[in-house]
C-alpha cells in the first residue's frame, strides 16, 4: 500500500482535508485532460465527502469534459433524500462544475437486478481507466457497496461485469455497486475518512488479508493515498 496520509492542521481539519483533496483531484483531472478529451471522475456518497464537493465545484476546470459516477448507489428513485445521486447533485454538480456530465447508477426497473445489465452497458462506455476512484468506508470495511454481509460479495469482488445487484442484511435498501474489477480500473484510488474509529478500522484492514473480513482489503494493495482527519 502506497500511503500517502494527508492529516489536517487546522481548527476545523476536515474542512481543510477537503480542500487538500479538492486541489488533488483537480490537478489529476487536468493533467489527463491535457492528454486525452475526456475524464471520467468516480465519487462516493455519505456524509464525508460534501465539504470536498463545494471545494471541488468551485475549482477551474473544463468541466463540460468531466464525466462523473458514483462508486455505489441504493436502488431508490434520484430525488430521494438518501440517494446518492441527488448528494452528488446538490453539493457538487453546482457553480462551475454543473457542466460536467453526470452518469446515474440506477434505472426505472423496480429492482437492481433487473437494472443492472442497463446500467453496465451505461457505466462501461465511460472513459476508463478513471482519472481518479474516490472511496469511503464503513465501520464494518465496507466500501462502495461491498458489504462483508452480503451474498452477493463473492462475485462483487471477482466479476468482469461493470455493476452487481447487491442485497445486505446490515442495510435498509437494495444497492447497485460498481465491481471491485471496474474500481481498479483507475489512475489513482483514493481513501477518504474521518474519525478515530474510521482510522481503527484501516489499521485493522491493514494487518490482515482476509477480504471478506474487510473488503476494503481489495484496495489496499494497489497506491492508495489515505486521506483522513479526525
Amino acid at each position: 500500500m502506497n500511503d500517502s496520509t494527508s492529516c489536517a492542521v487546522s481548527e476545523a481539519p476536515r474542512d481543510q482535508l477537503a480542500a487538500q483533496l479538492a486541489e488533488s483531484v483537480a490537478a489529476a483531472l487536468s493533467a489527463d485532460l491535457a492528454t486525452q478529451e475526456r475524464a471520467l471522475l468516480v465519487v462516493s456518497g455519505g456524509s464525508t465527502p460534501v465539504p470536498f464537493f463545494h471545494r471541488l465545484a468551485a475549482m477551474d476546470l473544463p468541466w463540460q469534459r468531466v464525466d462523473v459516477t458514483l462508486a455505489d448507489e441504493r436502488w431508490v428513485s434520484e430525488d430521494a433524500k438518501d440517494s446518492n445521486a441527488r448528494l452528488v447533485r446538490e453539493n457538487l454538480l453546482q457553480g462551475p462544475a454543473a457542466a460536467a456530465t453526470f452518469h446515474p447508477l440506477t434505472t426505472a426497473d423496480s429492482t437492481p437486478e433487473i437494472g443492472a445489465p442497463e446500467a453496465a452497458k451505461r457505466i462501461a462506455g465511460l472513459p476508463w481507466p478513471a482519472s481518479m476512484v474516490i472511496l469511503g468506508m464503513g465501520s464494518d470495511g465496507h466500501t462502495a457497496s461491498l458489504f462483508p454481509d452480503s451474498g452477493e460479495l463473492g462475485l462483487a469482488l471477482s466479476t468482469d461485469d461493470a455493476t452487481v445487484a447487491v442485497r445486505a442484511p446490515s442495510v435498509p435498501q437494495p444497492r447497485i455497486t460498481l465491481s471491485a474489477g471496474l474500481l481498479h480500473q483507475a489512475r489513482r484510488h483514493v481513501l477518504h475518512i474521518a474519525g478515530d474509529d474510521k482510522r481503527a478500522v484501516l489499521a485493522r484492514a491493514m494487518a490482515g488479508d482476509d477480504v471478506r473480513e474487510l473488503p476494503i482489503r481489495a484496495f489496499l494493495a494497489c497506491p492508495l493515498a489515505v486521506y483522513w482527519a479526525p
